[in-house]
């Protein structure tokens, strides 16, 4: 049975989800919209995360132990940058990740907790098995799996994107210097801890590469772009002890 907690983090995801919806739309369609909508999506996002959090690392402690694992854990990592996105002028792509994560939670969340509770469950696979569940619940269920891996691969391409957002945005003084530096921080960490970030990366620098290479360009261009990679390299290098290798599974 869902408890309390349960229920307020699934209210985390829907406002999330919702919310988001709106500010979304509005910003695609070129409408005016309150960015208390904005405000509202992450704020969804901290009443979520924040409680998948407590139930993964416990009481915080005061000691470097708790915070060094706090600091490894995605969950931590996403519940910071939101608070971040939360204080931060507003960038509507931020907002897309956390769309698409409270996209499977609350569809989950309605198959597993509410739809049990208005549907009437399938007959029993076999005599005297038990019942199954309602066929809108399979298919939901199904659809989920199909489209997850699918869904976790444009957060990743999505993230790189923000990146370039709030990089250009800080040399067009849309966003704060500190706003690129953070979320680079950020995406290092998603580096070493997610597959589908790595992945991304590798089509992202591929293709960048391939596009600089190409002949005709003048070679000042290649040359700073050498000089680029060689310092994200060493900087991404900097594994932190704890952390996953570069060749890890997710």
């Amino acid at each position: 049975m869902a408890t309390t907690q349960h229920y307020l983090w699934a209210s985390g995801h829907f406002l999330l989800l919702l919310s988001s919806l709106r500010y979304f739309i509005a910003w695609v369609t070129f409408k005016s919209v309150s960015t208390w909508w904005y405000k509202a999506s992450f704020t969804g996002a901290l009443i979520s995360y924040a409680i998948v959090c407590q139930k993964s690392l416990g009481t915080p402690q005061p000691n470097a132990a708790y915070l060094r694992r706090a600091m490894l854990d995605e969950n931590v990592q996403y519940f910071l940058l939101a608070f971040f996105w939360w204080t931060s002028k507003p960038i509507t792509l931020s907002l897309l990740p956390y769309m698409i994560f409270s996209l499977f939670h609350a569809l989950t969340f309605t198959r597993t907790t509410l739809m049990p509770q208005f549907l009437p469950p399938g007959p029993p696979a076999t005599s005297g098995g038990s019942p199954q569940p309602h066929p809108l619940a399979k298919k939901l269920q199904l659809w989920v799996k199909e489209n997850y891996d699918r869904a976790m691969k444009v957060v990743a391409f999505t993230e790189i994107i923000i990146f370039v957002r709030v990089f250009l945005g800080a040399l067009t003084f849309q966003n704060s210097l500190l706003c690129p530096l953070i979320y680079a921080h950020f995406l290092r960490q998603r580096y070493y801890q997610s597959a589908f970030t790595r992945e991304a990366f590798s089509v992202t620098y591929a293709r960048v590469d391939a596009f600089v290479r190409k002949p005709g360009n003048p070679p000042m261009v290649v040359q700073v772009w050498d000089k680029g990679q060689h310092i994200v390299q060493r900087w991404v290098g900097n594994v932190l002890a704890g952390g996953a290798p570069p060749a890890a599974a997710q």
